[in-house]
């Protein structure tokens, strides 16, 4: 999905790479490893057109949603770039197309947190009938919930994971539940998968600056 940078790269492209690594890491807590490319010539930039953008992050805290590594690319972009007012705006309403990696333990940093336990209460709660949401495991490729309901910690329960029609679902099999993860409308999942224990979601959405 992500293209190898250009050998020549024109002022404006550089420009513009720079504008959107400031305008990313306002708004994550953490991001390293941040890669932009910008594939287009000054010409084409000139004309509020962009071919391409990939951009490649690691261990990225976003709002608190913690990530491994985040991959996306857009492509065909209709762009309006004020340089002296340092203003980027996108015409074409473009669909970014991108790869999120989270491990064990950003998943238990994420669901687990403050701000975000509320979707693991809905998870124990709706998937598993318990009160509390204790634990992640993630074990040969297998995602486990642990639990609790009146101090009492239950023992690991496997739980399936699938994206169906743009949305993720969990599923327990044992108890024949299943739940809907909550994601913003303008996210479209394509498919969920656990490979060497990092859990990975394809998607589609729109983006705005």
């Amino acid at each position: 999905m992500i293209a190898k940078g250009n050998e020549k790269k024109g002022i404006l492209a550089k420009i513009l790479e720079q504008f959107i690594r400031v305008l990313i890491k306002k708004e994550c807590k953490e991001i390293s490893n941040l890669k932009i490319n910008i594939f287009s010539s000054s010409t084409q930039i000139i004309k509020g057109e962009i071919q391409k953008i990939n951009i490649i992050a690691e261990y990225i805290n976003y709002k608190d949603l913690f990530f491994d590594e985040v991959k996306l690319e857009t492509n065909h972009l209709k762009i309006n770039f004020i340089l002296k007012n340092k203003e980027l705006n996108f015409v074409n309403n473009p669909i970014i197309k991108f790869k999120i990696s989270l491990s064990q333990n950003s998943l238990k940093k994420v669901l687990l947190s403050n701000n975000w336990n509320w979707i693991g209460n809905i998870i124990s709660k709706g998937l598993l009938e318990q009160g509390r949401l204790e634990d992640i495991r993630i074990i040969n490729d297998k995602l486990f919930l642990n639990t609790s309901k009146n101090d009492i910690i239950n023992q690991l329960e496997q739980i399936n994971i699938k994206a169906e029609e743009g949305k993720v679902y969990l599923e327990n099999r044992n108890l024949k539940k299943t739940i809907q993860i909550p994601i913003e409308d303008k996210i479209y999942i394509k498919n969920v998968k656990i490979y060497n224990n990092i859990v990975s979601i394809f998607a589609n959405s729109s983006i705005s600056f």
